[in-house]
Parts: C-alpha cells; sequence; structure tokens
C-alpha cells in the first residue's frame, strides 16, 4: 500500500485547495485531504492545536504535509506523532515574544469579528487583496476566491480564534528538537516566509529547503506540480526545483 501522505491546507481554504497536487503526485501515495477545523464541512470541529493533533493521529499520516495554518499545525502536530517526513510550506514555527503574540491575538480575534460582520463574500475579496498574495496569476485568485466561499463565517472566525499565529506556542527553540526529515518549500516571490523558513533550516537537525520559482505565497496553487515534485522528492539534496 502506497504511504498515506496527509495534506493540510490554509486558513480560509479547504480540501479542494490540494486537488491539483494530488493530481500531480499520480498515484505515489495514499492522499487524505481533510477539512481544517472551521474551514468547509468541518466547520463543528474543535478549533486548537491539542484537538486538530489527535484527529490528525487518527488519520495515520506516514508523511504529513501542510500549508501555511495548516503548516503550524503539521509542525505542532509533529513533535507528538513522529512522523516519518514532514513537508511545510509557506509556513511558521510562531511568534517568540510574549508582547507580538498578544498584539497579534488582538488582530486576530477584531478580524474574526469582522469577518462575522461582513460576511463570506466580502471578506473572501479582502484576503485576496493582501500584499501576500500579490502577484498571483488570474486562475489561480479566482480557484482561491471560489475555495473561500466554501467555508462559512462562523467557522473562519472560530479557526481564526482557536488556531491563529497569536494562540499558538512558539515552536523555534524546540526546532532542534525535531529529529526527522522536514522539507520546506517557499515560493521564490514570498520574500517573508523564505526568510522565515530560511532561519527554520539553521535549527532543524535534518532539514532541506526548496524554492519554486515564480510562486508567491501559495506555492501549491501557482505551481502544484513543481510543490508535488518536491514532496516526492524530499529527502534529496537538492535546495531547489527546475521550473
Amino acid at each position: 500500500m502506497p504511504p498515506a501522505l496527509v495534506l493540510l491546507h490554509g486558513f480560509t481554504q479547504t480540501r479542494q485547495s490540494w486537488r491539483r497536487t494530488v493530481q500531480a503526485l499520480e498515484g505515489r501515495y495514499r492522499a487524505i485531504v481533510p477539512d481544517l477545523p472551521g474551514h468547509g464541512q468541518s466547520s463543528e470541529r474543535p478549533a486548537g492545536f491539542a484537538a486538530a493533533t489527535a484527529y490528525i493521529r487518527a488519520l495515520e499520516p506516514d508523511i504529513l504535509v501542510g500549508y501555511s495554518m495548516g503548516g503550524r499545525i503539521a509542525l505542532h502536530a509533529a513533535f507528538t506523532l513522529k512522523p516519518q517526513r514532514l513537508v511545510l510550506i509557506g509556513a511558521s514555527p510562531g511568534l517568540a515574544g510574549d508582547d507580538e503574540r498578544a498584539a497579534r491575538k488582538r488582530a486576530d480575534d477584531a478580524l474574526a469579528d469582522r469577518i462575522e460582520q461582513i460576511g463570506i463574500e466580502a471578506f473572501a475579496t479582502e484576503w485576496a487583496a493582501q500584499p501576500l498574495f500579490e502577484g498571483q496569476p488570474e486562475r489561480v485568485r479566482a480557484a482561491a476566491y471560489a475555495d473561500r466561499l466554501r467555508n462559512t463565517p462562523h467557522g473562519l472566525a472560530k479557526a481564526l480564534r482557536g488556531l491563529g499565529t497569536g494562540v499558538m506556542e512558539p515552536l523555534w527553540d524546540r526546532l532542534p528538537e525535531l529529529d526527522l526529515p522536514v522539507t520546506l518549500i517557499a515560493g521564490e516571490r514570498d520574500e517573508k516566509f523564505r526568510s522565515i523558513a530560511e532561519r527554520m533550516r539553521e535549527r532543524l537537525p535534518r532539514a532541506e529547503l526548496t524554492v519554486v520559482p515564480g510562486a508567491g505565497h501559495a506555492a501549491q496553487l501557482e505551481r502544484p506540480e513543481l510543490v508535488a515534485a518536491a514532496i516526492y522528492q524530499s529527502g534529496s539534496p537538492s535546495s531547489s526545483v527546475s521550473a
């Protein structure tokens, strides 16, 4: 039986966001793609890192892949579950400073309130306008917008309050404990998360960094075939994927 590959999507996405990546993997893995708490069809699932870890454990992942919010969850879970491999796309180990986390929590709580006030369509438009997603091809922007509409305001607000960066225990100091192969993936245009990935690589015992050419923060949406190649080639000495 092929290895179980669990893929965790980002905030405002659903399991559908992995469709083209899974297709590009061409059956090499048994892909398991859940809707995370507050998203898609799982809006009633408890939203918290401990609950998410318990849910992922039941999926019995051999390889754990996470993007952005899903990457935070995957990293948190990896310390307990110890998968064979971990792949993090545009992800962070959290905010190290207490003041910074407190400020982010206040901002996340305010954003959660706003989502519930303005509704999913208006919020989806606002979220897509962030500089973080600048430069996305129109095809990708349209697909991402349609995916966001599969969510509900209540579900996204709950996810933000329970799984936001502001409530996450910072894991920077624990990275040296994670003695398993880790592939860090960042888009070439995503300067913020490329920098974070480089810092993570310095602390992780067995990490490699893959930079996806021509991609921004959501590399798996812009270049799914290259992200699939990076997942498949995890553990190789390469530090980039060719276009």
